[in-house]
C-alpha cells in the first residue's frame, strides 16, 4: 500500500482510508474485527468514522476491536450534530468514550450549516486540540471560500488550522474540480474523498434496464436509478475498459480518483472481509494520465459553466500561483 503525505503535517498515511460507516449497520462486530485485521495486514493505517454512524454504534464497535491496534491507526471522527461550540466540545467526549481512547488524530465538522459562526467553530476546534483530544482538525463537505475564511480566523488568533477537507468525488460527481482541488494544491490541504464507486454504480454492480440486485443499496437509494439512467452508457464503457485490463471496474474507478491531482486518499467503505481484500488489491492498479482522461471522456460529467472569456477554466486551474 502506497504511503502519502497528509497535508503539511509531516504525517504519512496509507493511500487507502478504511471507511467504517457500515460497522454496526450492514456489518456486525465479528466481521468488523476481521476487516480491521485485514486492513492493518494490508498496510492501511488510516480509518474514518463519525459519531452519527449507526447512531454511535460504529464508534462503540471500534472501541471494542481497537485494543492492541490503536497505536497503529490514524483515526478520523466527526462532530455528531450542530456546529456550535458546545456541541463541538461535547461531541468529541462522546466519541472518545465510545472508542475507548483518549484522543483521535483528526476531528472534523461533518456538514456546513446556514449562518454558521466560523469564529466560534474554530475556537471550539482549537480547544479540542489544546486539550489533547485531537491532533488535527478539518471540515467535511466544505466550500473552498469557507475553508479559507476558517483558516484566516485561525491564523489571526493563533489557533489550530483546518488541514483536511472531506468531499465526494468520482467519475460522476466532479464538482470539487472547481476551486476545491486547486485550493488544496496551493495551500497543502489534505483531500479525502468518499463515494468513489457511487454506491456501487462504478463497481459494475448495476446495469441499465436490468432489475436492481436484491438487498443492494440501490434498492433503497433513489439516486441509483437516476444515475443509472443518465450514465448507463459510460458505466458499460468503464466495464469494457476494466475487462481489457483484466481488473474489476471498482479498481479502475478508485484508481481514477487516486490519479487526480490534489487527492490525498479515497475513503473506501466496506461491509465484508472479501470487499476489504479486493479493495486493498485494487490500490496496486494505477492509471496513466492519458488513461485517466480517457475514462473521464466516458461520462459527460465535467462541470460546465457559461461565462465570457476563460473564467471557467481559470476556476479549475491548478497552477495560477506558487
Amino acid at each position: 500500500m502506497n504511503q502519502v503525505p497528509f497535508a503539511n503535517t509531516g504525517v504519512q498515511l496509507s493511500q487507502m482510508c478504511l471507511g467504517a460507516m457500515m460497522f454496526g449497520s450492514r456489518c456486525d462486530e465479528a466481521e468488523a474485527d476481521r476487516i480491521l485485521g485485514a486492513a492493518l495486514d494490508g498496510g492501511i493505517n488510516f480509518i474514518d468514522t463519525a459519531a452519527m454512524y449507526a447512531n454511535g454504534g460504529t464508534e462503540e464497535i471500534l472501541g471494542r476491536i481497537l485494543p492492541g491496534r490503536r497505536e497503529k491507526l490514524f483515526i478520523t471522527t466527526k462532530v455528531h450534530a450542530g456546529v456550535d461550540g458546545e456541541t463541538i466540545r461535547a461531541s468529541i467526549d462522546g466519541s472518545l468514550k465510545r472508542m475507548q481512547t483518549d484522543h483521535v488524530e483528526l476531528y472534523m465538522i461533518h456538514w456546513p450549516q446556514p449562518q454558521m459562526d466560523l469564529h466560534e467553530i474554530m475556537h471550539a476546534l482549537n480547544d479540542v486540540v489544546v486539550a489533547g483530544k485531537a491532533r488535527f482538525v478539518g471540515f467535511c463537505n466544505c466550500p473552498a471560500w469557507v475553508f479559507a475564511r476558517c483558516n484566516r480566523i485561525a491564523e489571526a488568533n493563533g489557533w489550530a488550522p483546518l488541514v483536511c477537507n472531506q468531499v465526494p468525488y468520482n467519475l460522476i460527481e466532479r464538482g470539487i474540480e472547481v476551486e476545491i482541488l486547486p485550493q488544496a494544491l496551493a495551500e497543502k490541504i489534505a483531500i479525502t474523498t468518499y463515494r468513489a464507486l457511487v454506491i456501487g454504480l462504478l463497481a459494475g454492480k448495476y446495469t441499465a434496464g436490468q432489475p436492481l440486485p436484491a438487498n443492494s443499496r440501490g434498492e433503497t437509494d433513489p439516486r441509483v436509478p437516476v444515475w443509472l439512467s443518465k450514465h448507463g452508457d459510460g458505466i458499460e464503457r468503464l466495464k469494457k475498459f476494466a475487462a481489457g485490463h483484466g481488473v474489476p471496474p471498482a479498481h479502475v474507478a478508485t484508481a481514477w480518483v487516486c490519479a487526480r491531482p490534489g487527492v490525498t486518499a479515497p475513503i473506501v467503505g466496506v461491509s465484508t472481509l472479501a470487499q476489504t481484500l479486493a479493495a486493498i488489491e485494487g490500490f496496486s492498479f494505477e492509471l496513466s494520465r492519458a488513461q485517466a482522461d480517457e475514462l473521464a471522456s466516458f461520462f459527460d460529467t465535467e462541470v460546465k459553466e457559461e461565462a465570457g472569456g476563460k473564467f471557467p477554466e481559470l476556476r479549475r486551474a491548478l497552477d495560477l500561483g506558487v
